[in-house]
């Protein structure tokens, strides 16, 4: 039988960036989680050192679910570029350096197009992606996806959001997720996309 989280119950948003925490937290506001973060427990941050967008936001889960003895919700996300062959995918965040300053991320995206294939900043396929994990204290997890397509683009626009949401553009829209106010990406978000089947799964009041 699958695990539920009811109103009023505590859980640890597993992530030290505040960008994700803000964001985690306007998802959970509705249902009425006590949602506290990771670094507000005082909660070190595992080194992610698996390959993979799931094994990465498993190992951030667990970690915060044993450490505080509650549920924990851990994020994995990051852009795949087609161009790059998917780079820079699960080390998206490691392409911002040691102080994760995303605006270095975001002119390595563009060095290594220019360097492949002359890039002058024209849309090139792209996507982002959001894997949620649901950990218990006892190690049980549960894994949510979410996706959205769209493209790249050079120079980066907009000062909103975080991360590389100054450089994507996605499908069906013209503003850059940085440029977009945060009630219109948060709509469309991968991050969103993969909490719907995150409530559907396990928030009572879900519907």
């Amino acid at each position: 039988m699958t695990r539920r989280l009811k109103r009023g119950d505590r859980l640890v948003v597993a992530t030290h960036n505040p960008g994700k925490v803000w964001e985690i937290n306007k998802l959970l506001e509705p249902y009425g989680l006590a949602a506290v973060s990771a670094g507000d427990l005082g909660l070190e941050e595992p080194a992610e050192t698996e390959t993979t967008f799931e094994g990465n936001a498993s190992l951030k889960a667990v970690f915060a679910a044993k450490g505080a003895n509650l549920p924990a919700l851990a994020d994995d996300s990051g852009i795949e570029i087609d161009a790059l062959d998917g780079a820079p995918g699960v080390y998206t965040a490691d392409w911002a350096g040691p102080d994760r300053d995303f605006s270095v991320a975001m002119e390595r995206v563009n060095r290594e197009l220019v360097e492949r294939q002359n890039w002058q900043g024209e849309p090139l396929k792209a996507n982002f992606i959001s894997v949620l994990c649901l950990a218990w204290p006892d190690g049980e997890v549960q894994f949510f996806k979410g996706r959205v397509d769209g493209d790249i683009v050079w120079p980066p626009r907009g000062g909103n959001g975080f991360g590389y949401d100054p450089m994507f553009v996605a499908e069906g829209h013209a503003q850059t997720f940085g440029e977009m106010e945060p009630a219109s990406k948060y709509a469309i978000s991968h991050r969103t996309r993969a909490f719907d089947h995150f409530k559907r799964a396990v928030l009572d009041d879900a519907g």
